[in-house]
């Protein structure tokens, strides 16, 4: 809620429109926009996106966001960048265009790209999930229909959520590492699913660095 308000303060300030001009344009009163915007009121996410379309960003979009912390501190990067989702990544695999299905990857023919704030480390590329194989009761959960950026550059240590593929095998599995009594598993968030041994025979394709679920 605090970043959409410094957002849209900080637009506001760059077009040089009032409260009241904002208003007008939302068909509200200049009253409604300064609860918003002095924290007295929490607009829904279908009145933030409203807001951030009236100020001319179409490409953006308020969504759920859960995602790993990036290196850069937000108070050293540039309005633009601290703000903006300005990089653009394609729906696909490693090499060739995927989705997500029952916590499997497997090929599909659209291209489709996809904005995010994240400045990727590698070739980062999103995939969408589909299935309740990451699903799970309490705790971080990654349901069906929800984006996940995946960085092939980022170090797969245990605790991170990956995507992961067998030697001669065209299917990539998503999962997340975890190590027990010195041995490695990929293990679903989703307990009906089973954990995997992790083997030489298997290779990490990337780390999952944000999961975005929109409503």
């Amino acid at each position: 809620m605090d970043k959409w308000i410094e957002l849209v303060k900080a637009k506001m300030s760059e077009l040089k429109i009032t409260q009241e001009i904002l208003a007008e344009r939302l068909g509200m009163s200049q009253g409604g926009i300064g609860h918003w915007l002095n924290r007295r009121r929490q607009p829904g996410i279908d009145d933030m996106n409203r807001v951030l379309r009236a100020l001319g960003m179409d490409f953006l979009e308020v969504a759920l966001v859960i995602r790993e912390p990036e290196v850069s501190a937000q108070d050293e990067m540039p309005l633009a960048h601290k703000y903006n989702p300005y990089f653009r990544y394609p729906v696909s695999d490693w090499r060739q265009p995927a989705e997500v299905r029952d916590g499997e990857v497997t090929a599909y023919g659209k291209e489709r790209f996809e904005l995010s704030d994240y400045h990727a480390q590698g070739a980062a590329f999103w995939l969408v999930v589909v299935g309740d194989a990451m699903t799970a009761s309490s705790g971080i959960s990654i349901a069906e229909g929800t984006l996940i950026l995946v960085d092939p550059a980022i170090v797969p240590v245990p605790g991170k959520l990956v995507i992961a593929q067998w030697s001669g095998s065209s299917v990539a599995t998503f999962r997340k590492l975890i190590e027990e009594g010195g041995q490695r598993y990929l293990v679903p968030l989703n307990p009906t699913y089973p954990k995997v041994v992790y083997t030489d025979a298997c290779r990490i394709i990337g780390v999952v660095v944000q999961a975005t679920a929109r409503f």
